[in-house]
């Protein structure tokens, strides 16, 4: 008989198996990959291209095009479009981030075929409005101007121009006169040159249909399509301040955004793993030593939290929160006081099994049903990885040590490298 009173025993989780993705090509060659689990008959197909913003010539162009796909086809109007895919109970996602742009359908399997048609006819044959373009771009100007006074936005805008250079695709920063810039040319110019099926992905994930791949084939795996012209995407040097402290005062603001960090690795990294252990430690989790100062002990603020950011061409390190504007010199010298102990001291056993217990089971958590499985997929593929990462990241979440922590403190964390960018009022 189960005895409530005593505690259950805690069990360590040494290996998690996960469904794995299957790899198959199109009749025309384009990768696809399927997730096959679940329960429930709704399929996610997602689409992906590499026409992120590092792939436009100015900004604005990556995130326009993606989102005036479904405002018009040489078939549907976009009513048409919109109704067309809420009447077979299916749902129509576009994304656009740094290095990918995604187009997402989720259907009812009995009504796959139905709703394909419509997502067909939006990445293949969109002819871009006129009218469409100029209420986009008004609407995202407006915003844009709203955002402007947000202490918060201001400086994750500033911080990554800093990190990578004002002419960097992930540092440039949208300007008010660059609504004016862009044209529907360039537009239709940016859509033709990435939005082909040379430079498309097919990720299928859910309880998916047996003749998946032949549904796809149907819609788009019969003939090439697009304009398959390979298009040569140049390296761009980054090019970081080297200015320490940067300060963008704001004299009504109440709170200040405070971001300290520095240009860093993406996940390819082999110091990768490990230093995300030490950023849990540091700002990654409720329990974070961040978070316990000055949250929870001084007050300063709701949240605080430190992230490394990985794209396929770079990385960097942040820690970031907003503090009342009359505690904002002493919110940096807590953050500062932090790293010093990071470099300093080693973290105790007890404090690196919490956080090893936290990021395994938060990784158990992440990979639980099909739609999560396909985002792991994701993150490993974009940068042309396999499933022995997760093996590897388990291995290195294991068996870190406390010395070695301390070891990556002084090897990343010093102040004297670190990026200050503050908005707001010092």
């Amino acid at each position: 008989m189960l005895n409530r009173l005593e505690t259950p025993a805690f069990k360590t989780i040494d290996k998690i198996d996960i469904i794995k993705a299957k790899k198959e090509k199109l009749n025309n060659g384009i990768d696809f990959f399927s997730i096959n689990a679940g329960s429930q008959e709704i399929t996610k197909i997602e689409f992906v291209f590499k026409a992120g913003m590092y792939y436009q010539s100015a900004a604005l162009i990556a995130s326009t095009a993606n989102t005036l796909i479904e405002s018009g086809t040489k078939s549907y109007t976009a009513n048409q479009i919109s109704d067309g895919i809420d009447f077979f109970g299916s749902f129509l996602e576009l994304e656009v981030g740094q290095d990918f742009a995604i187009v997402t359908l989720y259907s009812l399997n009995k009504y796959l075929d139905e709703s394909l048609k419509f997502i067909e006819e939006v990445i293949k044959s969109p002819i871009f409005p006129a009218d469409e373009f100029k209420i986009h771009l008004a609407n995202k100007k407006q915003k844009h101007l709203i955002n402007s006074q947000k202490v918060d936005i201001l400086a994750r805008r500033e911080f990554t121009e800093l990190l990578f250079g004002k002419e960097h695709p992930y540092g440039v920063q949208v300007k008010e006169n660059d609504f004016e810039r862009i044209t529907l040319d360039d537009i239709k110019t940016f859509f033709n040159d990435h939005y082909h099926s040379g430079n498309c992905t097919i990720i299928a994930s859910g309880y998916l249909p047996n003749d998946i791949l032949n549904t796809l084939n149907t819609f788009f795996g019969n003939n090439s399509w697009g304009n398959t012209t390979k298009i040569n995407t140049k390296t761009v040097a980054i090019e970081t301040t080297k200015q320490q402290k940067h300060f963008i005062e704001r004299p009504d603001a109440i709170q200040s955004a405070v971001k300290v960090g520095r240009l860093l690795f993406n996940k390819t990294d082999p110091d990768y793993f490990k230093f995300q252990v030490l950023n849990t430690i540091l700002g990654g989790y409720f329990g974070s030593r961040l978070m316990a100062n000055i949250r929870e002990d001084k007050g300063y603020t709701y949240g605080i939290g430190s992230g490394l950011a990985s794209f396929v061409n770079g990385g960097y390190f942040a820690i970031s929160t907003e503090v009342g504007a009359d505690v904002t010199k002493q919110t940096l010298e807590e953050i500062y006081k932090e790293l010093a102990g990071l470099r300093k001291d080693l973290v105790s056993d007890n404090e690196l099994e919490t956080v090893r217990n936290y990021i395994l089971g938060h990784f158990l958590r992440s990979v639980d049903g099909p739609f999560s499985l396909a985002d792991k997929f994701k993150g490993i593929w974009e940068f042309g990885l396999d499933y022995s990462y997760f093996d590897n990241y388990f291995k290195a979440v294991k068996t870190v040590t406390p010395k070695e922590l301390r070891d990556l403190a002084n090897k990343y964390l010093k102040e004297e490298d670190l990026i200050e960018c503050v908005v707001g009022k010092m």
